[in-house]
């Protein structure tokens, strides 16, 4: 099966999971993927991730992460994924415009020319780039 846009496919696929309370998810890898989903880690909203190269086309696996809420109650860590930039509609926005989702409580991944990074880092580093999207 062909996607159109792998990336919002990878957050369907993470949105999905994270409702059924899947303790992992498992989609075909790309670099871009790996990227978002290192920065996912470095910030705290996934338990880890790895990729399976065995087969015939690489596979990543992404352990997801929930934090306990009351005595019995569990919560994901990530409670909203949203694409921002679609193949129909690319967002790029300069150092000036990075949105800050959720008033700084969430994080906006963005592609700029030194790589993925959060909105935080391309700021502090002073670069524009694609916003791909936002995480709360």
């Amino acid at each position: 099966m062909t996607v159109d846009d792998p990336i919002a496919d990878m957050l369907t696929r993470i949105r999905n999971a994270l409702s059924r309370r899947a303790p992992e998810v498992s989609l075909p890898s790309s670099r871009l993927k790996e990227e978002i989903v290192r920065v996912l880690k470095e910030e705290g909203y996934i338990a880890g991730y790895e990729v399976d190269r065995t087969g015939s086309y690489p596979i990543l696996r992404i352990k997801l992460k929930y934090l306990r809420e009351g005595t019995r109650t569990w919560r994901p860590a990530i409670r909203g994924l949203r694409r921002v930039s679609r193949p129909s509609r690319r967002v790029y926005v300069g150092v000036r415009e990075l949105p800050r989702p959720y008033q700084g409580l969430g994080i906006a991944i963005v592609s700029t020319p030194q790589g993925v990074m959060t909105d935080r880092e391309a700021r502090r580093r002073r670069l524009g780039g694609e916003v791909l999207c936002e995480v709360w």
